[in-house]
């Protein structure tokens, strides 16, 4: 009997020693402007692409030269988004 009555308190005695977990908050890779700028160029680029779809003739300067441009700057945003560092908060 007295050997339960140690058990007892010496698992009562680890299980409060034992230091509660905490949860930190979830850190992101990207900061918000990062995530913001990322998702305009997503819309640029299919911006692009239905620039790209246009009407039926095929040598319009809307597919040949717009377009292309249009694309090529989304993804020129996107790899901006993707390296610009975000903004120390103090």
């Amino acid at each position: 009997m007295a050997l339960q009555q140690s058990k007892a308190a010496a698992t009562k005695t680890t299980t409060a020693a034992r230091p509660q977990p905490t949860t930190a908050p979830v850190q992101f890779i990207f900061g918000r402007e990062n995530y913001l700028i990322l998702i305009i160029s997503i819309a640029v680029v299919a911006f692009g692409f239905v620039l790209m779809s246009g009407t039926t003739d095929i040598y319009s300067t809307t597919k040949i030269v717009i377009a292309p441009i249009v694309v090529l700057a989304g993804f020129g945003l996107g790899f901006y988004a993707i390296l610009k560092k975000p903004s120390a908060k103090a």
